[in-house]
């Protein structure tokens, strides 16, 4: 009998190095994140794939996996305890070495494997470890998925089989950035800035970038595992003001950032100014809408609402579908839908053919950026910005939250604001119009501004999201009215930043 993880071991004992220890919190609703050593050990690792490693025979999918790591000091020792645990359970993996998630997600098609297991705790501090996991390309798990390997792994119920394989693959970087380059160059010039925070993106961004013709500025491009002037983050505003001043400092067209497992790309236009990235994906929607008549897009509940009212786009026949936050939530509806782009306001965009093949990768997002441009040479990025119509939104905002309560307070959250409206009461001076709870709530006023809570799928924290298309007074409104009764919950924390 295989021993059960224990979530009560601590570092520095006979026990730690012997027992498995796993944090059941761990497991989220579409991968897995942990502080490592605190909440999970190398053994427990290994445990962890001796249980996807079985998940993956339970659904009848052929075991073999494609298998990467991100960089950080502690990210190949934790693949390598991975990949026991993994060949223990019968699995064929294949070693892509230091990778980018869509890197890993590539593979999948490029060495035709279907699992995928990625050890990344993506744009996380140090300190955090994880692993992003799929069986079904170019799919991850979902809540489903993630539940059955939660129940195999804690419970012990992990099964060792014969027919364990090792296969080295030394190249795939290589193939990844010549898959992407592999395209007719840009005809105008365009000045990039690639801003990676010392992040696994600043060994593939420049390259890529200037493989289909663009002229690179790398930005905190080498590769620094202690990130020593910011997390990588295209959500995090210490990022983008670094990018914004150099993107002012060189004259530079566009600046693109990448986090730390470079699935996301975050926009500064050439006058500095930070897009979010809801407003690149309307952008976006607007450039591949007149492409593709009747396009249909799929976005998630933090983005912004220009995308069924912005005019273009309603010219243009779009269609667009508001779902559940979460990468693995965007891209199967985009898969389900046929959709042409998923967009998440969190920066995860998943173009499905002709464009990319279904996943989120930030270079192909950096890509479609730059072609927008191309195809615009006497417009600039700012100008495309400034054509939108105006609304006043806030960052992704995350007050600290345990993951233990995270769900019991939105809950709460949603009773309340469900009570008003029953009530007739008023936000904002205004009475609500429409409650949207397909993924935490989403509460809307008359004047169509609206404010987001809902439970972080990756972090013990809360996200805040508000914008409105009337005012910034409004906005700023609309977050004190939800700050206020956020405040009168003791289990709620600091926020990372405040508008």
């Amino acid at each position: 009998m295989l021993p059960k993880p224990r979530a009560d071991l601590k570092p520095n004992t006979f026990e730690f190095e012997v027992e498995p220890l796993i944090a059941p919190a761990g497991f989220r609703e579409y991968d897995a994140r942990w502080l490592f050593p605190e909440q999970i050990n190398l053994a427990g690792m290994q445990a962890l794939g001796l249980g996807l490693g079985t998940l993956i025979h339970e659904m009848g999918v052929r075991p073999a996996l494609a298998v990467g790591h991100d960089f950080r000091s502690y990210s190949a020792s934790i693949k390598n305890a991975l990949i026991i645990g993994l060949m223990r359970a019968g699995a064929e993996v294949h070693d892509i070495g230091l990778a980018l998630s869509p890197v890993a997600y590539f593979a999948q098609f490029a060495l035709d494997v279907p699992g995928v297991a990625m050890v990344t705790a993506s744009h996380n501090e140090n300190g955090w470890t994880g692993v992003k996991m799929g069986a079904q390309r170019p799919l991850t798990f979902g809540p489903d998925e993630m539940s059955r390997l939660k129940e195999i792994v804690l419970s012990g119920a992990g099964k060792e089989r014969d027919g364990g394989r090792y296969i080295h693959v030394p190249d795939m970087a290589e193939r990844y950035i010549a898959d992407l380059a592999n395209r007719p160059k840009i005809k105008r010039r365009l000045r990039v800035v690639a801003a990676c925070g010392n992040g696994t993106a600043g060994h593939f961004a420049p390259k890529v970038l200037e493989g289909i013709g663009a002229e690179v500025i790398p930005l905190d491009c080498n590769l620094d595992y202690t990130f020593p002037r910011y997390n990588p983050n295209p959500e995090d505003m210490e990022m983008l003001h670094a990018l914004r001043d150099k993107v002012l400092a060189e004259g530079a067209d566009v600046g693109l950032a990448f986090d730390g497992d470079g699935d996301r790309c975050g926009v500064v236009d050439d006058t500095g100014e930070e897009i979010f990235a809801d407003k690149v994906g309307v952008l976006l929607a607007r450039d591949l809408s007149a492409r593709h008549p009747n396009a249909q897009f799929v976005v998630d509940v933090k983005s912004t609402g220009l995308f069924l009212t912005d005019p273009v786009l309603v010219a243009n026949g779009a269609r667009t579908d508001y779902w559940k936050t979460g990468h693995s939530y965007i891209k199967r509806r985009a898969h389900e839908l046929d959709a042409l782009v998923g967009f998440e306001k969190s920066g995860h965009y998943f173009f499905n053919p002709p464009i990319g093949r279904g996943y989120d990768d930030g270079l192909v997002s950096a890509i479609a950026i730059c072609d927008m441009l191309d195809r615009n040479p006497g417009t600039k990025m700012s100008e495309l910005r400034e054509a939108l119509p105006k609304t006043w939104g806030t960052p992704t905002m995350s007050p600290f939250c345990p993951d233990e309560v995270k769900y019991q307070v939105v809950d709460r959250m949603v009773a309340l604001f469900t009570g008003m409206k029953a009530n007739g009461e008023t936000l904002i001076g205004q009475k609500i119009r429409d409650l949207v709870t397909v993924n935490g709530i989403r509460v809307v006023t008359e004047d169509g501004t609206w404010g987001l809570v809902r439970a972080s799928s990756n972090k013990p924290g809360l996200v805040v999201v508000v914008e409105s298309p009337t005012s910034e007074a409004n906005m700023r409104g609309m977050f004190a009215e939800i700050d206020t009764r956020l405040s009168a919950f003791p289990e709620v924390g600091a926020y990372d930043q405040k508008i």
